[in-house]
Protein backbone atom coordinates (compact mmCIF):
# COMPACT_ATOMS: atom_id res chain seq x y z
CA UNK A 1 0.00 0.00 0.00
CA UNK A 2 2.91 2.48 1.04
CA UNK A 3 4.26 2.21 -2.46
CA UNK A 4 1.06 3.83 -3.75
CA UNK A 5 1.99 7.23 -1.80
CA UNK A 6 4.87 9.30 -3.73
CA UNK A 7 7.44 9.79 -0.24
CA UNK A 8 7.96 13.32 1.45
CA UNK A 9 11.87 13.66 0.36
CA UNK A 10 10.09 13.21 -3.43
CA UNK A 11 8.17 15.12 -3.76
CA UNK A 12 6.45 16.90 -0.54
CA UNK A 13 3.33 18.39 -2.42
CA UNK A 14 2.68 15.01 -3.84
CA UNK A 15 2.88 13.15 -0.99
CA UNK A 16 0.19 15.36 0.55
CA UNK A 17 -1.98 15.19 -2.35
CA UNK A 18 -1.81 11.39 -2.38
CA UNK A 19 -2.41 11.23 1.62
CA UNK A 20 -5.85 13.54 1.00
CA UNK A 21 -7.39 11.40 -1.67
CA UNK A 22 -5.81 7.62 -0.46
CA UNK A 23 -5.93 8.22 3.27
CA UNK A 24 -9.86 9.09 2.15
CA UNK A 25 -10.28 12.71 3.18
CA UNK A 26 -11.26 14.55 0.14
CA UNK A 27 -12.07 13.85 -3.67
CA UNK A 28 -11.79 16.41 -6.89
CA UNK A 29 -15.12 17.59 -8.40
CA UNK A 30 -16.42 18.48 -11.43
CA UNK A 31 -16.58 22.23 -10.00
CA UNK A 32 -13.36 23.46 -10.95
CA UNK A 33 -11.52 24.53 -7.48
CA UNK A 34 -14.04 22.94 -5.57
CA UNK A 35 -13.68 19.77 -3.27
CA UNK A 36 -15.63 17.09 -2.12
CA UNK A 37 -15.32 16.01 1.37
CA UNK A 38 -15.78 12.08 1.90
CA UNK A 39 -17.21 10.06 4.83
CA UNK A 40 -14.03 9.90 6.36
CA UNK A 41 -12.99 13.47 6.01
CA UNK A 42 -15.93 14.40 6.57
CA UNK A 43 -16.41 12.93 10.20
CA UNK A 44 -12.76 14.17 11.21
CA UNK A 45 -13.98 17.47 10.35
CA UNK A 46 -17.57 16.80 12.47
CA UNK A 47 -15.23 15.89 15.39
CA UNK A 48 -13.37 19.33 15.35
CA UNK A 49 -16.41 21.31 14.78
CA UNK A 50 -18.28 19.65 17.80
CA UNK A 51 -15.42 20.31 20.14
CA UNK A 52 -14.87 23.94 18.95
CA UNK A 53 -18.75 24.25 18.86
CA UNK A 54 -18.74 23.14 22.84
CA UNK A 55 -14.93 25.89 23.34
CA UNK A 56 -17.44 28.73 21.60
CA UNK A 57 -20.67 27.66 24.32
CA UNK A 58 -18.55 27.49 27.54
CA UNK A 59 -17.49 31.20 26.49
CA UNK A 60 -20.79 32.43 26.16
CA UNK A 61 -21.52 32.17 22.33
CA UNK A 62 -24.91 31.51 20.54
CA UNK A 63 -24.66 30.16 17.30
CA UNK A 64 -26.93 31.96 14.47
CA UNK A 65 -27.23 31.61 10.63
CA UNK A 66 -26.80 34.78 7.72
CA UNK A 67 -27.59 34.52 3.93
CA UNK A 68 -25.08 33.29 1.61
CA UNK A 69 -25.69 36.23 -0.38
CA UNK A 70 -24.74 39.69 0.00
CA UNK A 71 -26.02 42.78 -1.87
CA UNK A 72 -22.85 44.49 -3.60
CA UNK A 73 -23.90 47.56 -1.94
CA UNK A 74 -23.85 46.45 1.49
CA UNK A 75 -20.82 44.58 0.57
CA UNK A 76 -18.97 47.91 -0.65
CA UNK A 77 -19.92 49.83 2.50
CA UNK A 78 -16.74 48.90 4.29
CA UNK A 79 -14.13 50.24 1.87
CA UNK A 80 -10.95 48.59 2.96
CA UNK A 81 -12.80 45.14 3.60
CA UNK A 82 -14.42 45.22 0.18
CA UNK A 83 -11.02 46.04 -1.84
CA UNK A 84 -9.71 43.25 -0.01
CA UNK A 85 -11.72 40.70 -1.42
CA UNK A 86 -12.98 42.66 -4.35
CA UNK A 87 -10.55 40.20 -6.41
CA UNK A 88 -11.98 36.50 -4.79
CA UNK A 89 -15.64 37.57 -4.90
CA UNK A 90 -18.20 35.32 -7.03
CA UNK A 91 -21.57 37.41 -8.19
CA UNK A 92 -24.84 36.36 -8.64
CA UNK A 93 -26.46 39.02 -11.77
CA UNK A 94 -28.88 36.81 -12.84
CA UNK A 95 -32.01 35.11 -11.32
CA UNK A 96 -33.50 32.86 -14.03
CA UNK A 97 -32.29 30.33 -17.22
CA UNK A 98 -34.53 29.91 -20.60
CA UNK A 99 -34.52 27.36 -23.33
CA UNK A 100 -31.76 28.50 -25.84
CA UNK A 101 -33.32 28.93 -29.32
CA UNK A 102 -30.35 28.47 -31.32
CA UNK A 103 -29.03 25.11 -29.47
CA UNK A 104 -32.43 22.78 -28.62
CA UNK A 105 -32.16 20.90 -25.49
CA UNK A 106 -29.76 23.91 -24.18
CA UNK A 107 -30.36 26.32 -21.69
CA UNK A 108 -28.92 29.86 -22.04
CA UNK A 109 -29.71 33.04 -18.83
CA UNK A 110 -32.29 34.83 -19.48
CA UNK A 111 -31.10 38.15 -20.13
CA UNK A 112 -34.67 39.89 -19.08
CA UNK A 113 -33.80 38.19 -15.32
CA UNK A 114 -31.11 40.32 -14.55
CA UNK A 115 -31.45 41.54 -10.85
CA UNK A 116 -31.65 45.57 -9.86
CA UNK A 117 -28.17 44.62 -7.75
CA UNK A 118 -25.44 42.17 -8.06
CA UNK A 119 -25.50 40.01 -5.11
CA UNK A 120 -21.91 38.89 -3.53
CA UNK A 121 -21.82 35.16 -2.60
CA UNK A 122 -20.01 35.49 1.04
CA UNK A 123 -16.16 35.54 1.16
CA UNK A 124 -16.80 36.49 4.76
CA UNK A 125 -20.27 37.87 6.58
CA UNK A 126 -18.99 40.96 8.38
CA UNK A 127 -21.21 43.70 5.83
CA UNK A 128 -24.56 41.43 6.36
CA UNK A 129 -24.19 40.50 9.66
CA UNK A 130 -23.45 44.10 10.72
CA UNK A 131 -26.19 45.84 8.16
CA UNK A 132 -28.68 42.93 10.43
CA UNK A 133 -26.58 43.94 14.29
CA UNK A 134 -28.05 47.83 13.02
CA UNK A 135 -31.83 46.64 13.68
CA UNK A 136 -30.64 44.35 16.97
CA UNK A 137 -28.91 47.42 18.47
CA UNK A 138 -30.10 50.55 20.47
CA UNK A 139 -28.64 51.11 23.67
CA UNK A 140 -26.04 49.44 26.25
CA UNK A 141 -28.11 46.70 27.54
CA UNK A 142 -28.58 45.32 24.09
CA UNK A 143 -24.46 44.58 24.62
CA UNK A 144 -22.39 42.42 24.30
CA UNK A 145 -23.80 40.09 21.47
CA UNK A 146 -21.72 36.75 21.10
CA UNK A 147 -22.83 34.90 17.95
CA UNK A 148 -20.83 31.99 16.04
CA UNK A 149 -22.42 30.82 12.17
CA UNK A 150 -21.10 27.46 10.98
CA UNK A 151 -20.67 28.39 7.30
CA UNK A 152 -19.74 27.51 3.61
CA UNK A 153 -18.05 31.00 1.89
CA UNK A 154 -16.69 31.57 -1.69
CA UNK A 155 -13.14 33.02 -2.24
CA UNK A 156 -12.32 32.39 -6.08
CA UNK A 157 -8.73 30.92 -6.20
CA UNK A 158 -7.81 30.06 -9.40
CA UNK A 159 -4.55 27.68 -8.04
CA UNK A 160 -6.51 25.27 -5.80
CA UNK A 161 -5.48 22.72 -3.41
CA UNK A 162 -7.40 20.20 -1.48
CA UNK A 163 -8.24 21.67 1.97
CA UNK A 164 -5.49 24.17 1.93
CA UNK A 165 -6.99 26.56 -0.59
CA UNK A 166 -10.23 26.04 -2.10
CA UNK A 167 -12.60 27.96 -3.95
CA UNK A 168 -15.37 26.82 -1.46
CA UNK A 169 -14.31 25.72 1.67
CA UNK A 170 -16.42 25.34 5.29
CA UNK A 171 -16.06 27.14 8.08
CA UNK A 172 -16.98 28.89 11.05
CA UNK A 173 -16.65 32.62 11.84
CA UNK A 174 -17.48 34.56 15.28
CA UNK A 175 -19.17 38.02 14.77
CA UNK A 176 -19.07 39.95 18.28
CA UNK A 177 -20.45 43.61 19.31
CA UNK A 178 -19.49 45.26 22.56
CA UNK A 179 -20.03 48.51 24.35
CA UNK A 180 -16.07 49.03 24.77
CA UNK A 181 -12.99 49.42 22.87
CA UNK A 182 -11.26 47.28 26.52
CA UNK A 183 -13.60 44.60 26.08
CA UNK A 184 -13.45 43.82 21.97
CA UNK A 185 -9.78 43.75 22.67
CA UNK A 186 -10.68 41.25 25.35
CA UNK A 187 -12.51 39.06 23.64
CA UNK A 188 -10.43 38.71 20.07
CA UNK A 189 -7.62 37.43 22.61
CA UNK A 190 -9.62 35.55 24.04
CA UNK A 191 -10.71 33.24 20.88
CA UNK A 192 -7.34 33.18 19.80
CA UNK A 193 -6.56 31.42 23.03
CA UNK A 194 -9.71 29.33 22.41
CA UNK A 195 -8.28 28.41 18.74
CA UNK A 196 -4.79 27.61 20.30
CA UNK A 197 -6.07 25.19 22.83
CA UNK A 198 -7.70 23.34 20.18
CA UNK A 199 -5.06 23.26 18.23
CA UNK A 200 -2.59 21.65 20.99
CA UNK A 201 -4.33 19.69 22.81
CA UNK A 202 -6.37 18.04 20.43
CA UNK A 203 -4.90 18.61 17.10
CA UNK A 204 -1.76 17.87 19.13
CA UNK A 205 -0.05 20.91 16.55
CA UNK A 206 2.33 23.22 18.48
CA UNK A 207 1.32 27.00 17.47
CA UNK A 208 3.08 30.53 17.71
CA UNK A 209 0.36 32.97 18.52
CA UNK A 210 0.90 36.59 17.41
CA UNK A 211 -0.17 39.52 16.06
CA UNK A 212 0.23 40.06 12.02
CA UNK A 213 1.78 43.35 10.45
CA UNK A 214 -0.56 45.70 8.93
CA UNK A 215 0.49 44.32 5.33
CA UNK A 216 -0.96 40.93 6.70
CA UNK A 217 -4.11 42.39 8.73
CA UNK A 218 -7.53 41.55 7.99
CA UNK A 219 -8.90 43.49 5.38
CA UNK A 220 -11.22 45.97 7.18
CA UNK A 221 -9.42 45.45 10.55
CA UNK A 222 -7.84 47.37 13.53
CA UNK A 223 -5.39 44.55 14.21
CA UNK A 224 -5.53 40.16 13.51
CA UNK A 225 -4.58 38.13 16.11
CA UNK A 226 -3.21 35.07 14.34
CA UNK A 227 -1.99 31.58 15.47
CA UNK A 228 1.03 30.10 13.11
CA UNK A 229 1.74 26.54 12.80
CA UNK A 230 5.11 24.31 11.38
CA UNK A 231 4.52 21.87 8.45
CA UNK A 232 7.22 19.02 8.16
CA UNK A 233 8.44 20.70 5.12
CA UNK A 234 9.17 23.89 7.36
CA UNK A 235 6.49 26.13 5.49
CA UNK A 236 4.50 27.73 8.16
CA UNK A 237 0.89 27.80 7.92
CA UNK A 238 -1.96 29.72 9.37
CA UNK A 239 -4.10 27.61 11.66
CA UNK A 240 -6.35 30.45 12.91
CA UNK A 241 -6.95 34.60 13.25
CA UNK A 242 -9.02 36.75 15.73
CA UNK A 243 -9.99 40.26 14.17
CA UNK A 244 -10.30 43.38 16.50
CA UNK A 245 -12.20 45.26 13.95
CA UNK A 246 -12.64 48.20 16.09
CA UNK A 247 -15.26 50.48 15.17
CA UNK A 248 -14.98 50.40 11.44
CA UNK A 249 -17.67 48.13 10.26
CA UNK A 250 -19.95 50.11 13.26
CA UNK A 251 -19.64 53.35 11.28
CA UNK A 252 -19.76 51.69 7.74
CA UNK A 253 -23.27 50.53 8.75
CA UNK A 254 -24.21 53.19 11.30
CA UNK A 255 -24.63 51.13 14.23
CA UNK A 256 -24.35 53.28 17.28
CA UNK A 257 -25.38 52.52 21.00
CA UNK A 258 -26.70 54.93 23.98
CA UNK A 259 -24.50 53.87 26.87
CA UNK A 260 -25.14 54.60 30.19
CA UNK A 261 -24.86 58.06 30.00
CA UNK A 262 -27.19 57.85 27.84
CA UNK A 263 -24.51 59.37 24.82
CA UNK A 264 -24.06 57.55 21.48
CA UNK A 265 -21.37 55.85 20.66
CA UNK A 266 -20.51 53.16 17.76
CA UNK A 267 -20.26 49.78 18.71
CA UNK A 268 -16.93 48.06 18.96
CA UNK A 269 -16.54 45.06 16.46
CA UNK A 270 -14.49 41.51 16.29
CA UNK A 271 -14.85 38.40 14.19
CA UNK A 272 -13.01 35.40 14.10
CA UNK A 273 -12.45 32.20 11.97
CA UNK A 274 -10.91 29.16 11.41
CA UNK A 275 -11.96 26.33 8.19
CA UNK A 276 -11.69 22.94 7.22
CA UNK A 277 -7.87 24.17 5.89
CA UNK A 278 -7.32 22.80 9.77
CA UNK A 279 -6.90 18.88 8.13
CA UNK A 280 -4.45 20.11 6.01
CA UNK A 281 -2.62 21.34 8.51
CA UNK A 282 -3.20 18.13 10.43
CA UNK A 283 -1.95 15.73 7.24
CA UNK A 284 1.25 17.77 6.91
CA UNK A 285 2.10 18.64 10.77
CA UNK A 286 2.25 14.49 11.42
CA UNK A 287 1.57 11.81 8.54
CA UNK A 288 4.70 9.72 7.19
CA UNK A 289 5.57 8.22 4.28
CA UNK A 290 3.16 4.94 5.01
CA UNK A 291 -0.12 7.23 5.53
CA UNK A 292 -2.02 9.79 8.07
CA UNK A 293 -1.26 10.11 11.27
CA UNK A 294 -4.28 11.12 13.29
CA UNK A 295 -4.28 12.23 17.12
CA UNK A 296 -6.69 10.10 19.28
CA UNK A 297 -8.84 12.87 20.40
CA UNK A 298 -9.94 13.65 16.94
CA UNK A 299 -9.31 10.97 15.19
CA UNK A 300 -12.75 9.42 13.72
CA UNK A 301 -11.77 6.00 14.25
CA UNK A 302 -10.01 5.40 17.56
CA UNK A 303 -9.07 1.79 17.31
CA UNK A 304 -9.99 -0.61 14.78
CA UNK A 305 -9.81 -4.58 16.04
CA UNK A 306 -8.94 -7.15 13.00
CA UNK A 307 -9.72 -10.55 13.22
CA UNK A 308 -7.37 -13.33 11.97
CA UNK A 309 -8.85 -16.81 11.35
CA UNK A 310 -8.81 -19.80 9.58
CA UNK A 311 -12.55 -21.33 8.71
CA UNK A 312 -16.01 -20.11 10.08
CA UNK A 313 -15.60 -21.53 13.68
CA UNK A 314 -12.39 -19.82 14.43
CA UNK A 315 -14.53 -16.53 12.98
CA UNK A 316 -17.14 -17.51 15.23
CA UNK A 317 -15.44 -17.62 18.64
CA UNK A 318 -13.42 -14.52 17.99
CA UNK A 319 -16.60 -12.63 16.93
CA UNK A 320 -17.38 -13.00 20.79
CA UNK A 321 -14.75 -11.94 22.03
CA UNK A 322 -14.39 -8.88 19.96
CA UNK A 323 -17.98 -7.81 20.43
CA UNK A 324 -17.27 -8.08 24.30
CA UNK A 325 -14.32 -5.65 23.54
CA UNK A 326 -15.64 -3.27 21.68
CA UNK A 327 -18.29 -3.04 24.26
CA UNK A 328 -15.72 -2.52 26.93
CA UNK A 329 -14.00 0.18 24.88
CA UNK A 330 -16.88 2.51 23.73
CA UNK A 331 -18.39 1.96 27.58
CA UNK A 332 -14.73 4.55 28.25
CA UNK A 333 -15.93 6.77 25.53
CA UNK A 334 -13.69 5.40 22.71
CA UNK A 335 -14.81 4.87 19.18
CA UNK A 336 -13.79 1.09 17.56
CA UNK A 337 -14.15 -0.25 14.63
CA UNK A 338 -15.01 -4.17 14.37
CA UNK A 339 -13.53 -5.46 11.21
CA UNK A 340 -14.52 -8.51 10.23
CA UNK A 341 -15.36 -8.05 6.82
CA UNK A 342 -14.37 -11.28 4.88
CA UNK A 343 -13.90 -9.41 1.49
CA UNK A 344 -10.47 -8.70 1.81
CA UNK A 345 -7.38 -10.20 4.02
CA UNK A 346 -5.85 -9.47 7.12
CA UNK A 347 -2.45 -7.99 5.93
CA UNK A 348 -4.67 -5.53 3.12
CA UNK A 349 -6.83 -4.49 5.98
CA UNK A 350 -3.71 -3.80 8.28
CA UNK A 351 -2.23 -1.29 5.50
CA UNK A 352 -5.79 0.27 4.98
CA UNK A 353 -6.02 0.97 9.11
CA UNK A 354 -2.53 2.24 8.30
CA UNK A 355 -3.29 4.66 5.55
CA UNK A 356 -5.91 6.04 7.20
CA UNK A 357 -3.85 6.93 10.56
CA UNK A 358 -6.25 5.07 12.84
CA UNK A 359 -4.15 5.59 16.32
CA UNK A 360 -4.42 1.89 17.81
CA UNK A 361 -4.89 -1.04 16.11
CA UNK A 362 -5.81 -4.80 17.74
CA UNK A 363 -5.49 -8.05 15.99
CA UNK A 364 -6.80 -11.38 17.36
CA UNK A 365 -6.19 -14.36 16.42
CA UNK A 366 -7.06 -18.06 17.28
CA UNK A 367 -4.16 -18.50 19.35
CA UNK A 368 -4.62 -14.99 20.91
CA UNK A 369 -7.54 -16.53 22.11
CA UNK A 370 -6.17 -19.48 23.83
CA UNK A 371 -3.75 -16.97 25.54
CA UNK A 372 -6.25 -14.44 26.17
CA UNK A 373 -3.87 -11.91 24.73
CA UNK A 374 -4.19 -9.32 21.84
CA UNK A 375 -1.23 -7.56 19.55
CA UNK A 376 -1.94 -4.08 20.08
CA UNK A 377 0.13 -1.62 17.37
CA UNK A 378 0.43 1.65 17.47
CA UNK A 379 0.18 4.38 14.18
CA UNK A 380 2.58 6.56 15.65
CA UNK A 381 5.58 4.40 16.41
CA UNK A 382 4.57 1.18 14.84
CA UNK A 383 5.17 -0.21 17.53
CA UNK A 384 3.73 -3.74 18.65
CA UNK A 385 2.84 -5.35 21.82
CA UNK A 386 1.25 -8.20 22.77
CA UNK A 387 -1.41 -7.48 25.64
CA UNK A 388 -2.99 -9.78 28.16
CA UNK A 389 -7.26 -9.28 27.66
CA UNK A 390 -7.69 -8.59 31.36
CA UNK A 391 -8.16 -5.01 31.74
CA UNK A 392 -7.47 -3.82 28.25
CA UNK A 393 -9.69 -1.80 27.81
CA UNK A 394 -7.91 0.34 30.36
CA UNK A 395 -4.31 -0.48 28.69
CA UNK A 396 -5.88 1.25 25.08
CA UNK A 397 -7.29 4.25 27.42
CA UNK A 398 -3.54 5.07 28.61
CA UNK A 399 -2.45 4.18 25.17
CA UNK A 400 -4.31 7.04 23.45
CA UNK A 401 -3.36 9.26 25.97
CA UNK A 402 0.21 8.40 25.24
CA UNK A 403 -0.01 8.59 21.39
CA UNK A 404 -1.74 12.04 21.50
CA UNK A 405 1.03 13.34 23.90
CA UNK A 406 4.05 11.88 21.42
CA UNK A 407 2.55 13.35 18.52
CA UNK A 408 2.52 16.68 19.80
CA UNK A 409 6.05 16.35 21.26
CA UNK A 410 7.18 15.32 18.08
CA UNK A 411 5.71 17.90 16.48
CA UNK A 412 7.05 20.46 18.61
CA UNK A 413 10.50 19.48 18.98
CA UNK A 414 10.72 19.59 15.13
CA UNK A 415 8.84 23.13 15.33
CA UNK A 416 11.59 24.31 17.98
CA UNK A 417 14.53 23.36 16.14
CA UNK A 418 13.05 25.35 13.45
CA UNK A 419 12.76 28.79 15.11
CA UNK A 420 16.42 29.92 14.22
CA UNK A 421 17.64 33.82 14.62
CA UNK A 422 19.46 35.83 11.54
CA UNK A 423 21.18 39.12 12.09
CA UNK A 424 22.46 39.90 8.57
CA UNK A 425 20.69 39.45 4.64
CA UNK A 426 23.12 36.08 3.44
CA UNK A 427 22.23 34.52 6.54
CA UNK A 428 18.80 34.56 6.54
CA UNK A 429 18.36 34.03 2.71
CA UNK A 430 20.48 30.70 3.23
CA UNK A 431 18.30 29.10 5.70
CA UNK A 432 14.91 29.77 3.85
CA UNK A 433 16.85 28.22 1.11
CA UNK A 434 18.74 25.47 3.31
CA UNK A 435 16.76 24.72 6.56
CA UNK A 436 13.34 26.53 6.61
CA UNK A 437 10.94 26.94 9.43
CA UNK A 438 10.37 30.17 11.44
CA UNK A 439 13.12 32.95 11.05
CA UNK A 440 13.35 35.42 13.65
CA UNK A 441 14.74 38.58 12.72
CA UNK A 442 14.63 42.40 12.85
CA UNK A 443 12.23 44.63 10.59
CA UNK A 444 12.15 48.16 10.26
CA UNK A 445 8.38 48.15 10.67
CA UNK A 446 7.61 49.29 7.17
CA UNK A 447 5.40 47.67 4.48
CA UNK A 448 7.83 48.75 1.70
CA UNK A 449 10.75 46.69 3.53
CA UNK A 450 8.46 44.25 4.34
CA UNK A 451 7.13 43.44 0.40
CA UNK A 452 10.96 43.76 -0.66
CA UNK A 453 11.57 41.04 1.52
CA UNK A 454 8.79 38.99 -0.21
CA UNK A 455 9.81 39.77 -3.64
CA UNK A 456 13.28 38.83 -3.00
CA UNK A 457 12.47 35.28 -1.50
CA UNK A 458 8.46 34.49 -0.80
CA UNK A 459 8.78 34.68 2.67
CA UNK A 460 6.78 36.60 4.56
CA UNK A 461 5.90 38.12 7.83
CA UNK A 462 3.90 35.89 9.87
CA UNK A 463 3.78 37.11 12.92
CA UNK A 464 4.92 39.56 15.89
CA UNK A 465 4.88 36.94 18.38
CA UNK A 466 3.09 37.80 21.52
CA UNK A 467 5.39 37.17 24.34
CA UNK A 468 8.41 38.72 22.18
CA UNK A 469 10.96 40.56 23.73
CA UNK A 470 11.98 44.25 23.07
CA UNK A 471 15.69 44.44 21.69
CA UNK A 472 17.84 46.64 19.92
CA UNK A 473 18.64 45.38 16.69
CA UNK A 474 18.97 46.59 12.57
CA UNK A 475 16.65 45.24 10.10
CA UNK A 476 18.17 42.50 7.40
CA UNK A 477 17.26 44.06 4.73
CA UNK A 478 17.92 47.92 5.36
CA UNK A 479 20.02 48.25 8.41
CA UNK A 480 17.17 50.61 10.26
CA UNK A 481 17.14 50.34 13.66
CA UNK A 482 14.31 47.82 15.13
CA UNK A 483 13.18 47.01 18.91
CA UNK A 484 11.66 43.50 18.22
CA UNK A 485 12.00 40.53 16.33
CA UNK A 486 9.26 39.10 14.01
CA UNK A 487 8.42 35.67 11.96
CA UNK A 488 9.64 35.37 8.58
CA UNK A 489 8.61 31.77 6.80
CA UNK A 490 8.11 30.73 3.02
CA UNK A 491 3.92 29.69 4.11
CA UNK A 492 1.27 27.75 2.31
Amino acid sequence: MSKEITSREQDYSQWYNDLVLKGGLADYSAVRGCMVIKPYGFALWENMRDVLDRMFKDTGHQNAYFPLFVPKSLFEAEEKNAEGFAKECAVVTHYRLKNDPSQPGKLMVDPEARLEEELVVRPTSEAIIWNTYKGWIQSYRDLPILVNQWANVVRWEMRTRLFLRTAEFLWQEGHTAHASKEEAIEETRKMLDVYADFVENWMAVPVIKGVKSPNERFAGAEDTYCIEALMQDGKALQAGTSHFLGQNFAKAFDVKFSDKENKLDYVWATSWGVSTRLIGALVMAHSDDDGLILPPKIAPVQVVIVPIYKGDEQKALIDVKAHELVKKLKGLGISVKYDNSDNSRPGWKFAEYEMKGVPVRMAIGARDMQNNVVEVARRDTKEKQTVSMDGIEFYVQTLLEEIQLHIYNKAKTYRDEHITKADDWNTFVNLLDTKGGFISAHWDGTAETEEQIKEQTKATIRCIPLDAKEEAGKCILTGKPSSVRVLFARAY
